[in-house]
């Protein structure tokens, strides 16, 4: 008889079962939420997820309840396996009881040893775009010539100024709740009765929690959102938080989605004459290059203490950010982008970037906190991304031997690809005064903190030479240092 297969939470899909025999394993551990308060909508979505894969599975599956997993395992006889986790701590737990096989980790495309042969080769540090090449020709994607290519120029960027700038879109399949989730809203109301914790709002569920519901909504991404991805994939507008973003992060990281089957199917779309090169291009170097990137980054990168840092980052995390209370901030952009966090635990990664990476940027608060309020707060919170994109490509506070940036920008650039500004109390390129953007003044304090830091970084450091009047920068720091952690 086959050992029986444990899928974790992220380990969902059909791709994570090879023999359709095979039977299984699923834990709901109750130590998993007790831990530290987790988003309602993303303890529901877990949940929710298991006891659907349970369901499906039939007979095959046992599905345990318990405090903990090792609880869980001393239950269980007989041989049990597991595909490598997707975290060092489930790593470590894995490794250390006796008799479970760990097998090679699935849910990703390139090979560990492909990316170690490939960084090992590298001369500098690792960059995203040199790998997004390497993987392109390893795996055979996008090769062919694009027959449609325009000569000259990048697609334009739209600015949205109005609900109605984009072209509509049909709004993707539906998430119906059934029976499964009824009971998943009474079990997290009763575990709240019980003291658990947790943060956002309950709301019906809005992420797929099982491979079809994922794959229809994979299937509507394609028809109707890919062929305009490249004209709004970076911009943020208050009127459509989705645009042409595809909303499967959390289909993903959750293991319900194969990342290769879309990547090619993207490419089929192109292929087809369906969707132009330069709207499949920058999708799939979101799944080939950024999230295999961050992936293998993780693994091949010795960790440093989350307290190490590159730029000042010494400020707590504020309670009104950690409690998501958008309600306290008057910022437009701030109280948007908290406030979807706060009511659906998602935001498309433009605004994760821009407004909430860039403020705590800014306002120098401590990079390991700001990855744990990640990981708890959004759906598709994993170790693996928020290590790597809050401590490295955002807070560039990682190591030297990948190259970062901090994405560190004042609010005329935030103007520049949203349509927030122009209902905001304040003024994009004020820095100083009752009106004066927080993001602006902030931008120009964190230039002044790390000044000394920033002389290798081009753009920064062009931009501090702008602002280096005297007079003008002591006022600017003495207001930002009166604003402080403060609601905006």
């Amino acid at each position: 008889m086959s050992p029986r297969r444990w899928l974790l939470a992220d380990q969902l899909g059909p791709h994570f079962l090879d023999d359709p025999d095979q039977p299984v394993l699923l834990i709901e551990a109750r130590e998993l939420f007790r831990r530290r308060p987790m988003h309602r909508q993303k303890a529901h979505l877990i949940l929710s997820a298991l006891r659907h894969r349970a369901a499906e599975l039939g007979d095959r599956a046992l599905l345990l309840r318990t405090g903990t997993f090792r609880e869980a395992l001393d239950r269980v006889g007989g041989q049990v396996e597991v595909c490598h986790p997707h975290s060092r701590a489930a790593l470590r737990f894995v490794r250390s009881v006796p008799g479970l096989a760990v097998l090679p980790p699935r849910g990703f495309i390139t090979d560990r040893a492909d990316f170690a042969t490939w960084a090992d080769r590298q001369p500098g540090p690792l960059r995203m775009p040199d790998f997004f090449r390497y993987a392109l020709r390893r795996h055979g994607v996008l090769t062919a010539p694009d027959p449609n290519a325009a000569p000259g120029g990048d697609p334009a960027r739209c600015r949205p100024r109005s609900a109605a700038s984009a072209q509509p879109v049909p709004p993707p399949p539906p998430v119906v709740e059934d029976d499964i989730d009824g009971q998943v809203r009474r079990d997290l109301d009763r575990w709240a009765a019980d003291g658990v914790r947790f943060v956002g709002r309950d709301g019906p569920r809005r992420f797929p929690a099982t491979h079809a519901e994922a794959q229809a909504r994979l299937t509507h991404f394609v028809r109707h959102r890919l062929p305009e991805y490249d004209r709004y994939a970076d911009v943020m507008s208050v009127h459509d938080p989705l645009l042409t973003h595809s909303g499967l992060s959390s289909s993903f990281n959750l293991g319900l989605l194969d990342p290769a089957p879309a990547v090619r199917a993207a490419e089929a779309a192109w292929r087809d004459g369906l969707a132009p090169r330069a709207a499949v291009e920058p999708f799939v170097r979101g799944l080939l290059g950024w999230r295999e990137f961050l992936w293998q980054l993780y693994w091949y990168v010795e960790p440093r203490q989350q307290g190490a840092r590159w730029l000042t980052a010494t400020e707590p995390l504020p309670q009104w950010f950690a409690e998501l209370d958008a309600d306290a901030v008057e910022a437009r952009c701030l109280a948007d982008v908290l406030a979807a966090v706060r009511d659906r635990a998602f935001t498309h990664h433009v605004p994760r970037l821009l407004v909430l990476n860039n403020y705590a940027l800014q306002r120098g608060w401590r990079s390991a906190e700001l990855v744990d309020w990640f990981q708890r707060s959004f759906v598709d919170g994993a170790d693996w991304v928020m290590n790597a994109t809050v401590l490295g490509m955002s807070h560039h506070a990682d190591t030297p031997r990948v190259e970062t940036r901090p994405y560190a920008v004042d609010g005329t650039d935030i103007d520049e690809i949203s349509d927030y500004c122009a209902g905001c109390r304040y003024t994009p390129e004020r820095a100083l005064g009752d009106l004066a953007c927080p993001y602006t003044g902030g931008f120009e304090t964190f230039l002044h903190r790390n000044r000394e830091r920033l002389v290798d970084d081009p753009r920064l450091a062009a931009e501090l030479l702008r602002r280096d009047d005297p007079e003008h920068r002591e006022a600017v720091l003495v207001q930002e240092e009166k604003r402080g952690s403060t609601p905006p």
